[in-house]
């Protein structure tokens, strides 16, 4: 991608009613554009983090035997009133609206009771189980506060995953499994060292459900971590009871304040019961089917990832989820300046290398300020100078040391 093709601009003010460092960056930035509270669009370069965030997650739900699917956003009423959640005083988070006819519809905000009810034509014997169907797509929530950019919006994306189970013991063997594949996930986003299983409470499912809880000055729950366990607790369930039955220590345990990136929960019969999702065993007997959901917030990542690794300067994306790999300066625009620019343009991208080439006609501060500003790792610089020295000046992100290399050393550090 050639800068001068993108239609969007960098900025140095952000919207004034913003108050979220995430936000502020990535409408700078030119990532995202804010419609209004919690509902923001995503322009190209924001487009681009957001699918790569996506991509790491499917394939580890992939990898676990997840199918992706795309549910419906509009809802009926009557699959929710059955399992009791239509109900503004039970669920409070819910958009309303109706259809000229007068039937009352809602945006999902989550979809227990509609992939239940869709999966009773599917599931019949033990020979249909287990399955984990899973979705990537935009919930509604009505949100009475959003001020924390991406992190809490009243339109964001989710990706959930539910699991069709025979057994406890087969769903217990599934929860382990996904926990390790949220573990990978958070591992290949750069929040691994950072990111905690987190006991909290099971409501009225289970003992425990797990949130995976991110270390963050603007998060904006109290856990208790176990660094050498790497585990936590939640401030709602913390406990001396938790902490013998878990085996922890007061003593060992940091409070930290810390963001919720990703939930599993063990739900039991809880909505295949009022649903009447069944099957008939080996034995020819009718069994309900135990479920399990697992969450993970992919724009809400995208925030906390913006929030985490910036610095004074702009965004730092880590290599897996950044817009672009390497962004190319061009200073100068003789033919000679412009050839060798478009040469390495041309040989980066045919090596599979992301490149956003910044060929504009601007001033060299102005391109080397939203280079950083923008956060992609590696930039590399052409100008007159380094045509006649036969060089590249290449730069990390992240470190700041310049460096000039030649084509081959360029294309090594790049490799």
């Amino acid at each position: 991608m050639r800068v001068s093709h993108l239609f969007t601009k960098t900025s140095k003010e952000a919207p004034a009613d913003e108050v979220a460092k995430n936000a502020q960056l990535l409408i700078r930035a030119g990532f995202i554009h804010k419609e209004m509270a919690g509902v923001y669009t995503y322009l190209p370069l924001g487009k681009r983090v957001l699918e790569k965030i996506t991509q790491i997650i499917r394939e580890e739900m992939d990898g676990v035997g997840g199918n992706e699917i795309s549910l419906t956003a509009l809802q009926a009423s009557d699959v929710w009133q059955q399992s009791g959640r239509w109900d503004d005083q039970v669920m409070d988070v819910w958009f309303k609206t109706k259809l000229a006819n007068g039937s009352e519809l809602g945006l999902a905000p989550t979809h227990e009771e509609p992939l239940t009810k869709l999966m009773k034509s599917f599931i019949k014997s033990y020979k249909d189980l287990p399955v984990y169907p899973y979705q990537f797509q935009i919930k509604f929530r009505n949100e009475l506060r959003s001020k924390s950019g991406l992190m809490r919006g009243r339109e964001f994306w989710m990706k959930d995953l539910y699991s069709f189970s025979r057994t406890q013991a087969e769903h217990d063997t599934f929860y382990e499994k996904i926990s390790h594949a949220y573990d990978r996930v958070f591992e290949r986003l750069g929040l691994g060292g950072q990111t905690y299983k987190t006991f909290a409470s099971g409501g009225s499912f289970a003992k425990f459900s797990h949130e995976f809880q991110t270390i963050s000055p603007v998060g904006e729950d109290t856990i208790y971590v176990h660094k050498d366990k790497k585990i936590a607790i939640n401030e709602e369930v913390y406990s001396d009871e938790v902490l013998a039955e878990l085996g922890l220590n007061k003593d060992e345990l940091v409070q930290e304040l810390a963001v919720e990136v990703g939930n599993i929960f063990t739900l039991g019969t809880r909505f295949s019961d009022p649903l009447e999702l069944s099957f008939t065993d080996e034995d020819g007997e009718s069994k309900p089917v135990i479920m399990g959901s697992y969450g993970i917030g992919p724009s809400r990542l995208m925030g906390l990832i913006a929030e985490h690794f910036a610095d004074e300067k702009g965004l730092v994306w880590p290599e897996n989820v950044a817009p672009y790999r390497v962004y190319l300066v061009r200073i100068g625009d003789s033919e000679a300046v412009t050839a060798k620019a478009d040469q390495l343009y041309e040989r980066l991208t045919q090596q599979g290398i992301e490149v956003l080439y910044d060929d504009r006609d601007e001033r060299p501060g102005a391109k080397f300020a939203d280079a950083e500003l923008l956060g992609i790792p590696h930039r590399v610089t052409v100008s007159e100078r380094l045509v006649e020295e036969g060089t590249y000046e290449y730069q990390a992100r992240i470190h700041g040391e310049v460096k000039l290399l030649t084509a081959e050393e360029l294309l090594g550090t790049l490799g």
